[in-house]
């Protein structure tokens, strides 16, 4: 089990806080004080890919005289999560990192990010940033920055799991349970890569999703003296609304299969609503809370997906998603440590047209199966 870890210390805020202003992100239409900033390698880098699903911004720190900028960061973030997103800062770096984290404050948000494409460790230690660890793998298709950096704004207690990237576009669920069991110490995190990736979904699947409750009785499988619990409030198949009815028929024989190996092998299927507040108490207890949601709220479409919530800070719950949307300018950065306010989490994980929560608790390892 890894140490119980608090976020870092809240660097002390400057005497005089940054001017700054903040204006929509234009790809065609770059304000004049921003040009003389920016060269060709971060041009570039903003323009290759849509971001506007994303709020783009630019936070600017204005010059002594007329439109003249000292410093500009451009700032991106998924919709209905509490953080904000360097790409990059160019011009006086640390003046226009400070602005950033001053608007984010200033938002009530939780947490400011900096993709490191551009960023310089001197830079990013006098802003009071910390080093995220290199991600095992990437998500598929969305190939990020070598390296991240975070700052908490907001107290409470994390811990903070390998970033693991699905390899496919169907196996959310194989992979957050894998990660869950790594943080938790019951695997070592070498141990997680493509081939445990899919033969835990293959053992879990529905053929493609991954649904609550075989999900959960291929994590009793795979490790059978880590407790683990399935909470959904539904009697009834899920997932099957977009097939053919022909193909509704039989997936629903693999879930009623799945729900009388639960029933064989003890693992309860709770089917009360799992709360937000039963998830935050979980994290406490250090328990970790596989969540099945839509990602309609951050990404746009409606296509169920798993996570795993292993963190609280105040008002939000802190996810590891490992899937980021490429087209978006979405990475690993945006899906590490991804703080969703609570009220957010709520809506997401509510998944239409049945109206259900899925979820999957894996209680903490016993002490023997920890050291093993």
């Amino acid at each position: 089990m890894p140490p119980r870890q608090e976020p870092p210390e809240r660097p002390t805020a400057p005497e005089r806080p940054v001017e700054s202003l903040v204006v929509p992100y234009e790809p065609d239409a770059l304000p004049s004080g921003l040009v003389p900033l920016v060269g060709d390698e971060v041009s570039g880098r903003w323009r290759a890919v849509d971001r506007s699903a994303h709020a783009p911004r630019l936070v600017a720190v204005p010059g002594g005289e007329g439109e003249e900028w000292t410093a500009a960061a451009l700032v991106t973030a998924r919709p209905h999560t509490a953080y904000l997103k360097i790409v990059d800062a160019v011009g006086d770096v640390r003046a226009a990192v400070e602005a950033v984290v001053t608007l984010a404050d200033r938002e009530g948000l939780a947490q400011v990010k900096w993709e490191g494409w551009t960023a310089h460790a001197e830079d990013v230690a006098a802003t009071g940033f910390t080093g995220l660890r290199s991600p095992l793998t990437q998500p598929e298709g969305a190939a990020g920055p070598a390296a991240g950096y975070v700052r908490w704004l907001r107290e409470g207690v994390t811990t903070t799991p390998l970033y693991y990237g699905q390899t496919t576009h169907f196996t959310c669920g194989a992979v957050t349970a894998l990660v869950a069991r790594a943080h938790a110490g019951t695997v070592k995190w070498q141990a997680l890569d493509r081939q445990a990736e899919l033969t835990l979904w293959r053992d879990a699947t529905n053929f493609l999703a991954c649904e609550p409750v075989g999900l959960g009785v291929a994590v009793h499988r795979a490790r059978p003296s880590t407790p683990v619990r399935v909470h959904l409030d539904s009697d009834g198949p899920v997932l099957l609304d977009h097939y053919p009815e022909k193909d509704r028929e039989w997936r629903a024989l693999l879930q009623r299969a799945s729900r009388e190996d639960a029933e064989r092998t003890g693992v309860p299927v709770d089917p009360d609503r799992l709360s937000l507040s039963a998830v935050r108490d979980s994290i406490g207890r250090r328990e970790q809370v596989l969540l099945l949601l839509s990602l309609a709220g951050m990404q746009g479409f409606d296509v169920p997906h798993w996570v795993l919530c292993h963190g609280a800070v105040s008002g939000a719950i802190v996810i590891e998603d490992p899937w980021a949307n490429a087209t978006t300018g979405d990475t690993w950065v945006d899906a590490h440590l991804l703080p969703v306010p609570d009220s957010s989490l709520d809506l997401m994980s509510v998944l239409s047209p049945e109206g259900f929560r899925g979820a999957v608790t894996i209680g903490r390892p016993q002490e023997r199966d920890a050291r093993s």
